[in-house]
């Protein structure tokens, strides 16, 4: 099952093919959006239901409730990152950037859902 709720939808141009329901970190210039492929990227938000090809339009939920691919186990209230293909994958890891925190459980190829809250996980001195 996955939450939708989107808080805030924008446009923009695809750098590069991004799937639906995927990770998205910024693209090479502003107003685009590529695929995210690693807990070190700047984590944006999560595409919509329709994938888009190089320099097509995509839209990208950057707040609220979001459906987003798992790419492994994710538990209730996991942070999640992105994997290497913009699916979201669970990471208790310091210093990754985080898209938020799972709504439901699933595992790899779900259609989960996440509350988008990105920021970078630091654990305290």
């Amino acid at each position: 099952m996955s939450i939708r709720d989107y808080g805030h939808v924008r446009n923009y141009e695809a750098d590069g093919a991004i799937g639906a329901y995927r990770i998205f970190k910024p693209g090479t210039a502003e107003g685009q959006i590529a695929a995210a492929a690693a807990a070190t990227e700047p984590l944006l938000g999560v595409t919509t239901d329709i994938d888009a090809a190089d320099g097509e339009r995509v839209d990208g939920v950057r707040s609220g409730f979001a459906p987003v691919i798992y790419g492994g186990n994710v538990a209730v209230g996991d942070w999640l990152t992105s994997d290497a293909n913009g699916a979201a994958v669970a990471t208790t890891a310091d210093g990754a950037n985080v898209l938020g925190r799972a709504e439901v459980a699933g595992v790899a190829g779900d259609r989960g859902s996440v509350f988008l809250t990105p920021t970078k996980l630091s654990t305290p001195a």
